[in-house]
């Protein structure tokens, strides 16, 4: 079970991509690799995807696939809630908030006592899930990571949560102590610009600590050349040095690219693995589509989206608090809504509020990735032949890499997918042709 989104916002930490480079018989430059990667692949071959499909191999492992992390998904939905319960019947919190006030009268002294423990014993408590979700990856060819390798990012990801949640439930408490009633707003306002600094030292702080990352143009100054033609398509100057190639192929198998940070630290990284199995044009469309969310500032936009949320689960989650302790709050030994000994009732209430927020949640991430889809088809649009087919092929191959599942449950997709389906954003790229419509594109406005 993890801690609730709202505590580490910026605690999603990009792995992915991987496949193991060729051999050469000889040394090369970057420069030279990709040229000789660049002639392979001039323009688009002979693509005939007309659907999401896989070999009858691939799809057997797809579907189990499918059916284990389904599993494993619904599983983890209870089991946050059932591990909580289980340790505020123990009294496990209030046990080790007398410990913290015996050690020490000072409250930050108590709360650096006390957030440890208890989200540590969590965190141990899960770990058996966490290490079979791994075991999971490498078994389907989807991790490469050696098991010293994840513990050690399993280690650092623990302590970053430490580090930010000290203060944060030192704050919140402090906000409660002050204002019972109307805490949830003044620590609501208190936390905006908390994300806000979160955001911006991620890409620069939080992320090279679990992998590696190098200007593109370092790495890859011709595919920064053809990048460029995109940009330039859009209108937009990203400036070279927000371009950034990740090494994720030390790690996971799959394909991947995304947009982070805000204001001087927002760039675009590409993962090394997506540039080096793709054809450059499917590589265009996958950085357009990452122009897109860095064009329509889609960062900005989940801020917002994902405060007005925090806003909503705070003023919900302080009134299923209240009534959890009024009615349980003696047997559990807390004291009050005031009380260190409280933080597990208000993680148990914000778990409970995240099984209505989620669906929520991924809808608006599913709305902002289908735009990000749109902008990458207009704004690659005449740049190399049937773009269309292009983005239909990359679609293909990170489905194909990731074993996708083709028929997903729709209901699935509604709750839990971040995403739309592969099999649907293949549809779409397919038919998408405003160029041919009175309404025209509607993010790359001009007509080629």
């Amino acid at each position: 079970m993890k801690a609730p989104a709202w505590l580490f916002l910026c605690l999603v930490v990009a792995t992915s991509a991987a496949a193991q480079p060729k051999p050469a018989t000889e040394a090369s430059t970057p420069a030279q690799s990709q040229a000789q990667q660049m002639q392979a692949h001039p323009q688009p071959q002979e693509l005939k995807v007309t659907e999401y499909s896989l070999p009858p191999d691939k799809l057997a492992k797809a579907e189990a696939l499918y059916q284990t992390r389904t599993v494993l998904y619904l599983f983890g939905m209870v089991f946050g809630i059932v591990v909580l319960c289980i340790l505020l019947q123990l009294r496990v919190a209030p046990a080790f908030r007398d410990l913290a006030e015996r050690i020490s009268k000072n409250s930050f002294l108590q709360t650096l006592i006390f957030v440890p423990l208890l989200t540590l014993l969590i965190a141990i408590i899960s770990l058996p899930i966490d290490i079979y979700e791994q075991h999971i990856s490498r078994a389907y060819g989807l991790s490469v990571q050696g098991w010293t390798s994840w513990a050690g990012d399993w280690l650092k990801a623990e302590g970053v949560s430490l580090v930010i949640l000290v203060p944060v439930v030192f704050g919140l408490f402090q906000v409660i102590r002050k204002s019972p009633q109307r805490w949830w707003f003044y620590f609501w306002l208190l936390t905006l610009p908390f994300l806000v600094l979160l955001i911006f030292v991620a890409p620069v702080i939080l992320d090279p600590l679990f992998n590696k990352f190098e200007p593109l143009e370092n790495k890859q100054p011709l595919l920064v050349s053809e990048i460029e033609k995109v940009t330039h398509r859009g209108g937009l100057s990203i400036p070279r040095d927000r371009m950034f190639e990740m090494e994720a192929s030390e790690k996971v198998t799959t394909y991947n690219a995304y947009v982070t940070g805000i204001g001087a630290t927002k760039r675009v990284v590409v993962w090394d693995n997506t540039s080096r199995d793709l054809t450059v044009p499917e590589t265009l469309f996958v950085f357009g589509h990452e122009m897109g969310h860095y064009v329509l500032n889609h960062v900005y936009k989940g801020l917002a989206f994902f405060a007005a949320m925090m806003l909503a689960g705070f003023w919900l989650g302080r009134r299923i608090v209240l009534a959890l302790l009024a009615r349980w709050g003696a047997s559990w030994h807390i004291r009050g809504i005031n009380d260190l000994a409280a933080l597990p009732v208000l993680m148990l209430a914000l778990s409970l509020l995240s099984l209505v927020g989620e669906p929520i949640g991924n809808a608006f991430s599913r709305h902002i990735e289908h735009q990000a889809d749109i902008y990458g088809l207009e704004v690659t649009h005449g740049l190399f032949p049937n773009n269309r087919q292009v983005a239909a092929s990359s679609f293909q191959k990170l489905g194909e890499k990731s074993y996708d599942y083709p028929t997903p449950n729709p209901l699935l997709v509604f709750w839990s997918y971040s995403h739309p389906s592969i099999s649907d954003r293949i549809r779409f790229a397919l038919h998408y042709d405003p160029w041919n419509s009175p309404s025209g594109p509607k993010y790359v406005g001009i007509k080629y």
